[in-house]
C-alpha cells in the first residue's frame, strides 16, 4: 500500500522519520511529504495557499498508476484538513484516511486563525501559547529539537477557508488516532452536534484508536503511533 504522510504546522516530511520504519518493515511504501513553502526556513512562502498544499497532495495521488490500487492518507494536526480536501478531490483513489490527533475540516472553516502571524508567516509560537494537553510528554529535550527543526507555516494555509465539493468524501473510511481528547469524548461531541466534529460526524465509517499523549505523538510516542497507523492500513 502507498501511504502518504502529511505533516502538520511547522513540520516537513522528516517529522515522520521515527514512524516510517514500522510501515516499511510491514512492506508498505511510504511518502512523507514536504509541502510547498516548507522546504526550509528560508523558503518564500508568502504566496503559498491552502489550495497549493491540497493540490500538492493530489498531484502525488495522481502520480501513482491506478492499477496499483488506492492510497492511504495520514494527516497530523493541520495536515488532517489537507488530507480531507485531497479526499474530496480524489474520493475514488483513497482507501482510508488516518487522522493523527486531527480530523476533517468542514467547508468554509480555517485550520487555525488564532495562531500568531509574524512577518507574513506563522512561526512556531512560544510554548505558553499551547494548552497543557498539547504538551503532554513533550519534554524539554523534545521541545528543543522541535523548535530547532520548526519551519514557519504559510499564513494562507492557516487562514484560508476550506473548499469542498464532492460528498463522496463521506464514503471514504477514516481512523482517528485520539491523543489529546479520548475517543469517548469525541464520540459524545459527535452525538451532541459539536461544530468541532461536524464534518467527522458525517463520515459513514469512523474508527477510533486511543493513544494518550500530547499533540505530537510522532515525537512523544513514535513507535505506538506507527503501529496504530499500521493497524489502520492493514484494516483497509
Amino acid at each position: 500500500m502507498d501511504i502518504l504522510q502529511i505533516p502538520g504546522f511547522w513540520l516537513d516530511g522528516s517529522s515522520w522519520d521515527e514512524v516510517v520504519p514500522i510501515l516499511h518493515r510491514a512492506g508498505h511504501r511510504t511518502h512523507a511529504l514536504t509541502l510547498p513553502g516548507m522546504e526550509s526556513a528560508e523558503a518564500d512562502r508568502s504566496q503559498i495557499t491552502l489550495h497549493d498544499h491540497v493540490d500538492a497532495v493530489v498531484r502525488v495521488i495522481d502520480s501513482f498508476d491506478p492499477p496499483v490500487g488506492r492510497v492511504v492518507l495520514v494527516g497530523h494536526s493541520g495536515g488532517g484538513a489537507i488530507a480531507h480536501a485531497a479526499v474530496d478531490a480524489r474520493p475514488d483513489r483513497v482507501e482510508r484516511v488516518v487522522y493523527v490527533d486531527s480530523g476533517p475540516l468542514a467547508e468554509g472553516a480555517a485550520i487555525n486563525e488564532a495562531v500568531p502571524v509574524v512577518n507574513n508567516e506563522v512561526p512556531l509560537p512560544d510554548w505558553s501559547f499551547f494548552d497543557e494537553p498539547d504538551l503532554v510528554d513533550l519534554e524539554d529535550e523534545l521541545r528543543a529539537a522541535f523548535r530547532e527543526r520548526a519551519i514557519p507555516t504559510p499564513t494562507h494555509v492557516a487562514r484560508d477557508p476550506q473548499r469542498l465539493s464532492d460528498e463522496r468524501r463521506y464514503d471514504v473510511p477514516v481512523t482517528v488516532i485520539a491523543c489529546e481528547f479520548p475517543s469517548a469524548m469525541l464520540r459524545q461531541m459527535m452525538e451532541q452536534g459539536h461544530p468541532y466534529v461536524s464534518e467527522l460526524a458525517k463520515i459513514r465509517d469512523v474508527d477510533f484508536v486511543d493513544l494518550p499523549t500530547g499533540h505530537w505523538p510522532q515525537f512523544t510516542r513514535p513507535t505506538d503511533v506507527g503501529h496504530a497507523i499500521l493497524a489502520s492500513v492493514e484494516a483497509a
